[in-house]
Order: C-alpha cells, then structure tokens, then sequence
C-alpha cells in the first residue's frame, strides 16, 4: 500500500538530544564536565530509556521529565558531577531548548509538500514534547504530536503504536516509522509499519525478533523513501 503518513520519534531522531550537554559544557566555568561532556550525555540518555522500560514492565507509568531527571541524577553521579546543583538545573533547562537536526525542517517540508500527514509519536510528555517542537521552529510542519501519555505505557507497547491509526485512520502499511532507537524501529517493524532507523552513531543492529527496513546515517532521503513505498 501506499505511504500517506510519516510518523517521526523525538528524542534522538528529530531533536539532539546531546545538544544540552555539549551547550554547557561550552560555557564558562565547566571544566569538569567539558572533560566528560560526551559520556555524560550518552549515560543520560541510556538511564533515560532503561527506565522506561523497566517502568512499562513494572506496570509503573510517570511522567517522561521525571524519567529524565532520574537518568541525568545517575548520569551526573556515574560521572562525579553529583554535587552541582546549578549545573544540574542548567542542563535541565537546556533540555527543554533541544536543537532539531539540521537536515530536519527541509525534510518534513518537503513531505507536506508531497501531501503526506507528518507527526511525531513519542515516550516524552505533551509539555516536553511542545517545548521542543516550539523551540526547534518546526510545529507548522506537522500535523500532530502524539505522546505515550495518552495511553499510559512507554514504547514499545502495541498499544503506543496503535496512537498512529486512531488518529490518522491508516493501516500500519500506509505507515513510515522513523526512529533513531534500533528497538523502537526494530518493535514498530513487527507492529505491521514500513521502519527506518537513522543510526547517527553506527551502532550495530539490535538483535530482536524483527529489523528495520531501512537503515540511514541521517533524515535527508526520508522523503523519498515515502514517495517510493
């Protein structure tokens, strides 16, 4: 069947999400974490996802900022950073000022100007996910925001995947899934979606029962992919 909707992943796929780590680590007076900006980023991260999963597993849903405080609090202790209190509160609010990529707004341009319905389908919580949309300058590019948080479960729950033809009324084959994480990629893909994996950093596939159709370094070529499938 033909692609009628793009369905893009946040964090990681339209936001960089190491932007907050690196902007202050750039600015005055943070020589500690300028010499581990990078691990404490990608600790960051990991935490952050890990704990959506065991939360999902435990039947223990909350917010996605709680969830993300809780994984800078362990990366910022795996990285003895634990007593800054200001820098803390500084990358928390950087958080909420996350850069899209660069290849992002001419991207999701140019699938509106195909006529193709873009939204995104994500883990963080309308608040965090308006903030990022706002701040990145891309909400008259997209049709909807979808969040977890209508349903009560983190990815990769069917029941999130389910949030695209509820409101879009597609079928899982007129859906592109696009994620920067090989498992949501990899679970969307057994869910019925066409997937693409943007693996910005090569990592290996992750070994799951399904995987993604198409591997990419970066957004530039999603649409032609759509206009192909």
């Amino acid at each position: 069947m033909t692609i009628t909707t793009a369905i893009f992943d946040a964090y990681g796929t339209l936001f960089d999400v190491s932007a907050a780590a690196r902007t202050a680590a750039g600015e005055a007076g943070r020589e500690a974490l300028a010499g581990c900006w990078q691990k404490l980023a990608n600790d960051w991260r990991l935490k952050q996802l890990q704990y959506t999963w065991l939360r999902a597993v435990a039947d223990a849903h909350g917010d996605f900022w709680d969830v993300t405080q809780n994984g800078l609090d362990w990366a910022l202790e795996n990285n003895n950073l634990q007593g800054d209190s200001e820098l803390r509160e500084r990358l928390l609010q950087l958080y909420w000022e996350l850069a899209a990529y660069p290849e992002v707004p001419a991207m999701l341009a140019q699938l509106k100007e195909a006529g193709l319905n873009t939204a995104i389908l994500s883990n963080g919580s309308p608040k965090m996910l308006d903030g990022a949309v706002q701040s990145a300058g891309i909400g008259d590019l997209l049709d909807d925001v979808l969040s977890v948080e209508t349903v009560g479960i983190f990815k990769p729950h069917k029941s999130v995947y389910d949030l695209v033809g509820k409101r879009f009324g597609t079928t899982p084959e007129q859906v592109l899934f696009v994620s920067s994480n090989g498992w949501d990629a990899a679970c969307a893909t057994g869910y019925g979606f066409y997937t693409t994996w943007v693996n910005r950093a090569g990592e290996p596939v992750d070994r799951m029962p399904w995987t993604p159709q198409q591997v990419l370094a970066d957004l530039t070529t999603i649409p032609e992919i759509a206009a192909k499938n």
